[in-house]
């Protein structure tokens, strides 16, 4: 291949690949992309492809077409980084242009791994939390709580942010950002205290251990994002039954009946559970009762953080 018909792209790190990725607008991206699987056939995307490397690590192969564009997600998972200086997660996202081939844009994976599940999770409680101005409690203060915070600040008003973490540390830095950007936030000790009183719930653990027990809020949301393996949990499976006897489980997508270890732990038929596309799609009305929304992480979700980021990309390159 010559100079001249070389493929150019840009490489963007995690501060350029999340200015590209606005929580609302992702949001919105995400839902478009649920509703476009209901009658267009160009969107595929192929089960990822997860192979166990060193102790405890993982790497993860995603791709996804919506036949414009192609792209792959491949970032490593390893466990034995958390309390260090390196992340657990680490890789990048990898655009080209169906019509050509041409590669276009190289995304930072951690920070699109990030916000698309927080944009994720702010799209359910869009549409399934039945007090979604909160207060919110966040569960893991790592860096989905990060992120979850930031979607749910930007997207649904939430005011009022309550914090608990297994490091008192972690809480009190994400309670100070979460200060920074004029919301009210406290750390909290207490955490069946606080589940009781908090109708926007996210559990964003390490998932190795169960973190919440007792049924929450009676109109509670409960948004479960750190377990992703059938051996990862952070709900009780009391509380799992809680859910489906008095109130809603809705699952991210299919991929949860062999994904999603809080559900799977319980015994509850998976495959019976409504999906976000379902939601989406029969345009659900929003309950008035507790929702546990269980997401497990999907290449859909990185096609339209792609796809959001390619067009904000090329625009600010015409410019």
């Amino acid at each position: 291949m010559t100079a001249t018909t070389t493929p150019t792209s840009s490489a963007l790190d995690a501060q350029a690949t999340a200015d590209l990725l606005p929580w609302t607008a992702l949001a919105d991206e995400i839902e478009e992309l649920l509703q476009q699987l209901k009658n267009s056939s160009s969107v595929a995307v192929p089960p990822r492809i997860v192979m166990p490397v060193g102790k405890d690590g993982s790497l993860f192969c995603m791709p996804a077409t919506d036949g414009q564009l192609a792209m792959t997600k491949l970032i490593s998972f390893t466990p034995g980084n958390a309390g260090t200086d390196r992340p657990t997660i680490q890789g990048d996202i990898v655009v080209f242009d169906v019509a050509t081939g041409q590669r276009q844009l190289i995304l930072d994976g951690p920070t699109v791994t990030a916000r698309r599940t927080a944009a994720v999770s702010l799209l359910a409680a869009r549409r399934l939390a039945a007090q979604p101005l909160g207060p919110l409690l966040i569960i893991g203060a790592g860096v989905q709580g990060s992120a979850h915070l930031q979607a749910f600040a930007a997207g649904l008003g939430t005011r009022e942010v309550w914090v608990h973490s297994r490091s008192s540390a972690s809480a009190q830095k994400l309670v100070e950002q979460a200060q920074a950007i004029g919301l009210q936030a406290r750390q909290v000790s207490d955490l069946a205290q606080a589940a009781r009183h908090c109708p926007l719930i996210v559990t964003c653990t390490p998932a190795q251990a169960v973190v919440l027990n007792e049924a929450p809020h009676p109109q509670a949301f409960v948004c479960a994002v750190g377990a992703f393996t059938p051996q990862m949990v952070e709900l009780a499976p009391e509380l799992c039954h809680h859910f489906l006897q008095h109130g809603q489980i809705v699952v991210d997508t299919e991929d949860a009946g062999h994904e999603a270890g809080d559900l799977l732990q319980a015994g509850i038929d998976i495959a019976a559970l409504p999906t976000l596309a379902e939601v989406v799609q029969q345009n659900w009305p929003r309950p008035q009762a507790a929702v546990l929304f269980k997401s497990c992480g999907w290449g859909g979700w990185d096609l339209a953080a792609t796809r959001l980021a390619l067009r904000q990309h090329l625009a600010a390159i015409d410019k």
